[in-house]
């Protein structure tokens, strides 16, 4: 796992992803931004989804401690979330452990 997230100045939230997280998964993007700022966070490259573009996948908690996994890309200096949802049970496992 990554320890240091890219320099990145804001993110990305259009028509495209704006509520899609709300939707699927129940995650406001105020708390996908959150863990962002929250300091146990882990991530890694996710190479199984980085065909075209860099992908990242994070562990992390909101303010209100929820741990959430979280899909990204970074485009000109902005994260572009594309999915954030609740941790499955081996994730918070693994999370726990660092």
């Amino acid at each position: 796992m990554i320890k240091v997230l890219p320099k990145v100045v804001a993110f990305e939230w259009d028509k495209g992803n704006i509520d899609k997280n709300l939707k699927k998964h129940n995650v406001f993007n105020q708390e996908v931004e959150e863990v962002f700022f929250n300091k146990s966070i882990v991530f890694s490259e996710d190479k199984k989804h980085s065909t075209t573009e860099k992908r990242y996948m994070l562990w992390g908690k909101t303010n209100t401690n929820r741990k959430l996994t979280i899909f990204f890309t970074i485009r000109n200096n902005r994260i572009r979330v594309i999915s954030a949802r609740d941790m499955h049970k081996k994730e918070r496992g693994e999370y726990e452990k660092t």
